[in-house]
């Protein structure tokens, strides 16, 4: 049973931004002791309602309570103070600093004017130990991968004595082994009485996490479910979109043409060893295997973002030389990457010069802005936006950021995609249309390389797979041979 009175409490929360109302008298409780989950479709609300409750944002109206009083948080500092900690979607570490820094970024302890770092590091391990943290503390956090790096956000939030944990798409990058790690820590928090607001797109973990589920639609309030009062992902859906939604997964009954893209025996030293793949049209091939395999890495070097030293790329039989991205680009390789916020968007810019980043309509040099804004719209339309041209791209929901890199893409019509985790942090309704237009891009005759952690989506898109181990392509695997169990078998052997 959960107390009487919420450890935090919104009451009424409205926001609006230009063009858009992104909350709409919202109100939203925590109870200590529970898990309760906010769900909603890109776009719903979701983040704006965490950000007002977190003081990144002010509401126009309504008001945020602790322990039945009425609080303001003008900044995240006052919530942090307040006992709320949150893990952010978009990883908010400092690149720069290594993981130990981060970890006690802001709350360091000194003696007589001096970090007492032999503390910090103790601290950091205790907290890195709980999630089983494997990689090196004490280097640049840029230096690890994005799995790596959510990690040690959670370990920032769990290692406070906050009594509201906010964790928003705490799983998006992590194995099924670091999310159960995760879940885990999230019973353990529980017990200790902490409430915990967990937002995520895995409908499978929020029936096994959730004590309570509310539902945003367009910046309203749909409604708060107890987990008995949910049945089966379907009722999730059905809550969260409003409409039922057809399984997940488009897969294709054309034959794949001719080979588009040949990569042979590309290496990266240290993480690429002499990895060999075809692309054909009319295909969707799916890359498999466990963070850290090396999937990005050989998609990176492939496109020039990485320097790889050996191996040769081809598009349509033609020897291509590939330095940096530009040249992929010139040769009709498209990469989405991973990493939208770092790599993939200009986040201070609008929608619209995002949409246009490669190729801006100008005439005599200068950008025609009206051209602009029509370009974008006219490209944005078929993902299914309601999103504002001029809005700034860094204020957008992650899967309108996603929408924006693809609209991009598209616009530049290449031969070759190759997307990277390409609904990682996405919506059911907008993964279920990222699907289709993959499946609808290998339909018009292009290649697809879908690079992939969720091993439902693999197993759903997929004409064939591969499996990458430790830098090593280790399997290609049919339709027909398709198996979770066939997958993980080549992913994790020893």
């Amino acid at each position: 049973m959960t107390d009487a009175t919420p450890v935090l409490e919104a009451r009424g929360l409205t926001k609006a931004f230009p063009g858009v109302v992104a909350l709409s008298g919202v109100s939203f409780a925590a109870y200590a002791g529970e898990v309760h989950t906010l769900l909603g479709e890109n776009g719903a609300g979701k983040s704006t309602l965490l950000k007002t409750i977190f003081g990144v944002q002010q509401p126009d109206s309504g008001s945020v309570h602790v322990d039945g009083q009425e609080v303001r948080f003008d900044r995240p500092s006052d919530a942090m103070r307040a006992g709320i900690a949150m893990v952010h979607q978009e990883l908010s570490l400092v690149p720069q600093l290594t993981a130990v820094q981060n970890l006690v970024l802001g709350r360091e302890r000194s003696k007589v004017g001096i970090v007492d770092w032999r503390e910090a590091r103790e601290r950091a391990r205790l907290a890195l130990d709980r999630l089983k943290f494997d990689a090196p503390a004490d280097v640049p956090v840029s230096a690890l991968s994005v799995a790596q790096q959510q990690l040690i956000e959670l370990a920032r939030a769990v290692s406070t004595d906050a009594r509201v944990i906010i964790m928003d798409e705490p799983t998006a990058s992590l194995t099924s082994a670091e999310s159960e790690r995760l879940f885990s820590v999230i019973d353990t928090l529980r017990e200790e009485g902490r409430a915990i607001i967990y937002v995520s797109h895995r409908l499978k973990e929020v029936l096994a996490l959730s004590d309570r589920v509310t539902a945003l639609r367009d910046g309203a309030l749909v409604g708060t479910r107890l987990r008995a009062e949910v049945r089966s992902e379907r009722d999730l859906v059905q809550l969260m979109v409003g409409r039922d939604l057809d399984a997940l997964g488009v897969q294709g009954d054309t034959t794949p043409g001719d080979e588009i893209l040949r990569v042979e025996n590309v290496s990266v030293p240290g993480v690429v060893h002499d990895v060999s793949l075809t692309l054909r049209a009319g295909e969707v091939v799916g890359m498999a295997g466990m963070v850290g395999a090396g999937r990005t890495e050989f998609a990176r070097a492939v496109v020039g973002a990485d320097r790889r030293s050996a191996g040769d790329v081809r598009v349509h039989g033609k020897l291509v030389r590939i330095n940096r991205p530009a040249d992929a680009i010139a040769a009709g390789i498209a990469l989405i990457t991973e990493d939208r916020k770092h790599q993939g968007l200009a986040l201070h810019m609008s929608t619209a010069s995002n949409v246009t980043l490669m190729d801006p309509p100008s005439r005599f040099g200068v950008i025609g802005r009206r051209r602009q804004r029509e370009v974008a719209a006219e490209w944005l339309r078929p993902l299914n936006t309601k999103m504002q041209v001029d809005q700034p791209v860094g204020t957008l929901s992650g899967g309108n950021q996603q929408k924006v890199v693809l609209a991009r893409w598209l616009r530049n019509d290449s031969d070759v995609y190759i997307f990277d985790e390409p609904t990682r942090g996405i919506d059911v309704g907008a993964k279920g249309e990222i699907h289709h237009l993959m499946r609808q891009l290998a339909e018009s005759g292009k290649a697809v390389l879908m690079i992939s952690s969720d091993l439902p989506e693999v197993l759903a898109m997929s004409d064939r797979v591969v499996v990458m181990r430790d830098g090593r392509l280790v399997a290609e695997l049919s339709r027909e041979e398709l198996s979770e169990e066939e997958v993980v078998r080549h992913a994790a052997a020893e």
